[in-house]
C-alpha cells in the first residue's frame, strides 16, 4: 500500500501561481503512476495530469496544458503539481493519486487517494 498527502494548496489571486506537492509512504513509490484530479464545488472529480513511473512521460487536460506542470522525484517519494497563470475557474480541492497498473486520466482506476489539499483562486 501506499499513503499519500498533499500539501501547498492555498488562497491565490488570478494570475498568480501554487505548487502542489504529494509526498508518499513506503519503498515502491516508483512503481506507481500518478495523477492529480480536482474537484469543484457540486462537480465531478476530473482529471488534472499524469505522469509516468519514471516521470518520462506527461499528460494534462486541455484546462492546464500550458499552465499546469507535473513532475515527480522518486528519490523524495514525491510528485508535484506546479500550477501557473491561475484562474478562479480553477478553485478545487487537489487530489493526488496513484496507480499500481494503467497510465490513466480515469480516476476510478486509481488505487490509492490523498485526502486532499484546498485551492481557492480568487478574481
Amino acid at each position: 500500500q501506499v499513503q499519500l498527502v498533499e500539501s501547498g494548496g492555498g488562497l491565490v489571486q488570478a494570475g498568480g501561481s501554487l505548487r502542489l506537492s504529494c509526498a508518499a509512504s513506503g519503498r515502491t513509490f516508483g512503481s506507481y503512476v500518478m495523477g492529480w484530479f480536482r474537484q469543484a464545488p457540486g462537480k465531478e472529480r476530473e482529471f488534472v495530469a499524469v505522469i509516468s513511473r519514471r516521470g518520462e512521460s506527461t499528460y494534462y487536460a486541455d484546462s492546464a496544458k500550458g499552465r499546469f506542470t507535473i513532475s515527480r522525484d522518486n528519490a523524495k517519494n514525491t510528485v508535484y503539481l506546479q500550477m501557473n497563470s491561475l484562474k478562479p475557474e480553477d478553485t478545487a480541492v487537489y487530489y493526488c493519486a496513484a496507480d499500481a497498473i494503467y497510465y490513466d486520466t480515469s480516476w476510478p482506476e486509481y488505487d490509492y487517494w490523498g485526502q486532499g489539499t484546498h485551492v481557492t483562486v480568487s478574481s
